[in-house]
């Protein structure tokens, strides 16, 4: 993952590393320059010790030293009167006043020719490998310090870009922060300047969600609301009609299926609006849930009798927080699913009651179930599962997504299984007994 600080952090010390770079070669440079200068200064000052003692003829020409990196000659009339051990024989280098280079002994040396009013010629010679050295060994301790500092630079480089950052990271937590349905513009007083462009777009982004989320949730529930008159309006016409047509006639069978199907769908999609927990404002109240089982499975027995399937409730009293009238939708829901693709002379089991610390809504089926790997689908608009579509029964594909918006509204948690019955799917829903999550919303 791409990082912003350590990209800066990068960029900030690679340009440090080059600019003390090119500046260490400027003062390399300069260095030696001073250096060599400085060297020619005692060059010149041990050629004017030079000129004070060797104004003299001596028989012993040969001066004898120790220090083998520093040579000098006094010459007068082409013959040499003083010279040191190691120097050659023949002059140093040639007899014209000024500094040059010159080879001898195997080495480059450094040399200064001076010449007096009476006639002596005065050459002082040092080697410049060594002269070089020492300039070296004086710029590198100087430079040394600034290359040790670099990694003390990129760590105080990395803390200051990290707080020079601490705005985005406040905008992060602020819209981290905010529930899933506030879509309000984000007021960030006296953001930087470079936050700007960020915080008008992402309000111009927010902006729009929410005018498009208003405009889903009005189209539905109009939409809905409107077709609720026509179907009303047709579902007469066909009563009416009912009575001139002879019993039993298949035509007006499938066209009074047709119509409750589209009812149906119609009360399937307001009840996803009303369930929506990012608009709806929940009345929560303490409630018995295995009592609102037994009224809910009640209602439901004469649809389960009369496709000859059986509906049993076990469990006993759990005493939970929440809203009655979502949870009678929920379990109506789940009721729906399990009597829709249950076989005739199926089984749909219900279990209400404690376990452990959640209050647990447990409805098992001996219908075709549902494969493991479409059951994280389960719960999107309008799809039904591969193993549902063969049958006679044609659900709107609504009933899941409403119950997960109940199970969301109320902070619980749902899961889907194998049923114990042999076959079919287990759909088990855990509620907190305490307050819900969603009484926050």
């Amino acid at each position: 993952m791409n990082s912003i600080r350590a990209s800066l952090v990068a960029m900030l010390v690679a340009t440090f590393t080059l600019v003390s770079f090119l500046a260490s070669l400027n003062s390399y440079q300069s260095s030696m320059i001073a250096a060599e200068t400085l060297l020619d200064g005692r060059l010149q000052h041990a050629s004017d010790v030079l000129q004070i003692v060797g104004r003299i003829d001596s028989a012993d020409m040969l001066i004898q030293q120790q220090n083998e990196d520093f040579a000098f000659q006094v010459w007068r009339d082409d013959n040499i009167l003083l010279q040191s051990r190691g120097s050659p024989q023949s002059v140093i280098n040639d007899l014209v006043p000024g500094f040059r280079y010159a080879n001898f002994a195997g080495y480059r040396w450094r040399t200064l020719t001076s010449y007096s009013s009476d006639g002596h010629w005065f050459i002082v010679a040092e080697r410049a490998d060594l002269r070089h050295m020492l300039a070296e060994k004086l710029v590198l301790e100087s430079i040394l310090p600034l290359l040790l500092w670099l990694p003390i630079a990129a760590i105080l480089t990395w803390v200051l870009v990290g707080w020079g950052l601490r705005p985005l990271r406040d905008l992060s937590r602020q819209i981290n922060r905010r529930r899933s349905d506030d879509l309000q513009s984000i007021e960030y007083f006296n953001a930087p300047t470079e936050l700007l462009p960020l915080i008008s777009s992402t309000n111009s982004l927010l902006a729009r969600l929410s005018a498009s989320f208003e405009r889903e949730k009005h189209f539905a529930a109009h939409a809905a609301h409107e077709l609720r008159t026509p179907l009303s309006v047709l579902k007469v016409h066909l009563h009416n009609l009912a009575q001139e047509l002879p019993s039993g006639h298949s035509g007006l069978a499938h066209a009074d299926r047709g119509v409750d199907r589209m009812h149906h769908l119609v009360e399937q999609i307001l009840d996803l609006n009303r369930t929506n927990p990012d608009v709806i404002q929940a009345n929560f109240d303490e409630l018995d849930l295995h009592a609102l089982a037994q009224r809910v499975t009640a209602a439901a027995w004469p649809a389960f009798s009369q496709k000859d399937q059986t509906l049993s409730l076990s469990g006993d009293s759990v005493i939970m927080t929440g809203d009655e009238v979502m949870l009678e939708t929920l379990l109506q829901n789940l009721l729906d699913n399990a009597g829709k693709y249950t076989p005739g002379g199926g089984e749909v089991i219900v279990f209400v009651g404690r376990v452990a610390n959640c209050a647990r809504i447990q409805v098992e089926d001996t219908g075709p179930g549902v494969a493991v790997d479409e059951r994280p689908r389960v719960f999107e608009r309008f799809y039904r599962a591969s193993g549902t579509r063969e049958g006679t029964e044609t659900g709107s594909g609504l009933g899941m997504a409403i119950v997960q918006h109940i199970v969301q509204l109320h902070g619980a948690s749902i899961s889907l299984g194998d049923s114990s019955l042999g076959s079919g799917l287990s759909v088990t829903v855990d509620f907190p007994t305490s307050s819900p999550v969603a009484t926050a919303l």
